[in-house]
């Protein structure tokens, strides 16, 4: 199964704008992208939104080992393929990093998450989540990426994916390199040729008329 194909059996595709609005504040994200790179305020950014921006930039929420955790959980869910980088590559990690901080709501559900897979590991494994075999992350994967087939005692891993797995869409998608990954190539001029023959011909309309 492709990465297309994954991703559409995971409901992404189908949930298309709906995980990007209520996963995360655009503009926001937007901003911090190109002040990641520049310190220039972007044109109709307010003084004081560019400068929260900014000081979000410079807080540190996760530590080294959570965003590593990250960087694993992100790849998994948007791996490298012949169309396009992994989720990584597409500076994921940092736009997660930045929404936590952006709506402080995810903060908890974020971080208890990722605890909760540690532990899952140290307890099956004796690793933690990072340091086990790309098999054995795939096998604690799998039981709480589809939540309707998941069991009861795994519904925090559930809810945590879920999260992790619209945040991951959600910066991948709003990426360059995600904007290409799903073929959009923008507004462009619409050339019409006229009524096409068969539809004149089923409404009784001779298309020699209209032709010529």
């Amino acid at each position: 199964m492709n990465r297309r194909e994954s991703l559409k059996a995971l409901g992404l595709l189908a949930a298309g704008a709906g995980v990007l609005t209520t996963a995360c504040n655009g503009e926001s994200a937007k901003e911090a992208r190109i002040a990641s790179e520049t310190s220039n305020k972007l044109p109709g950014v307010e003084d004081w939104e560019h400068e929260r921006t900014q000081k979000l930039l410079e807080e540190k929420f996760f530590t080294d080992h959570e965003m590593a955790t990250i960087t694993v959980l992100a790849n998994i869910i948007i791996p490298k393929d012949d169309v396009s980088g992994s989720a990584s590559e597409a500076g994921v990690p940092d736009f997660i990093e930045f929404i936590v901080k952006d709506l402080p709501s995810n903060k908890i559900p974020m971080r208890g998450g990722l605890k909760w897979t540690d532990v899952q590991c140290q307890k099956r494994y004796g690793n933690a989540f990072i340091k086990c075999t790309k098999e054995q992350q795939i096998e604690l994967i799998d039981e709480i990426a589809y939540p309707d087939k998941a069991k009861p005692e795994m519904q925090q891993g559930v809810a945590f994916f879920s999260l992790m797995r619209n945040l991951t869409a959600s910066g991948f998608y709003t990426t360059e390199m995600g904007v290409k990954d799903i073929g959009y190539v923008g507004n462009r001029p619409g050339v019409w040729n006229g009524v096409p023959e068969d539809v004149l011909k089923e409404h009784g309309f001779n298309p020699e008329n209209f032709l010529g």
